[in-house]
């Protein structure tokens, strides 16, 4: 792709973030030993630059138009060990621990992804088995 190029072994290149057209990044957070995929929120430039800065998972909430610190309410920090970035400059991954016993899901679940939509048959949700 024109303007992405890969970084030169041991490199460094420049971070040109390309926010989407409301100031957006989309992130997702993995566990960061298992890779699990914890949640996924959005992110503008003040929410990424306070995830750097504390260390903790701080994304912007699009229907209240501000920022939130995941686990301000429920104590579940997610402490940000790295950040990835894709080709595109376009998504991050976050690589997160979770307190132990803590929920990435605001319903109480380890993750936000704790449904599965079956390939055949019905659409139908069905609860996953997740291993904590």
């Amino acid at each position: 792709m024109k303007g992405s190029s890969p970084a030169t072994p041991g490199g460094l290149e420049n971070f040109t973030p390309k926010f989407d057209a409301q100031g957006l990044l989309t992130a997702v957070a993995v566990d960061a030993d298992s890779g699990e995929v914890l949640m996924t929120a959005f992110m503008n430039a003040e929410a990424l630059e306070a995830t750097r800065t504390s260390k903790k998972a701080t994304f912007f909430s699009r229907s209240r138009q501000k920022l939130w610190v995941k686990g301000e309410s429920s104590g579940n920090f997610l402490a940000v060990e790295e950040i990835l970035v894709d080709c595109d400059q376009d998504c991050l991954v976050l690589r997160v621990r979770l307190p132990a016993q803590g929920s990435a899901c605001h319903t109480g679940e380890r993750s936000c992804f704790y449904r599965r939509l079956p390939m055949n048959g019905p659409a139908k949700l069905e609860r996953r088995l997740i291993k904590a």
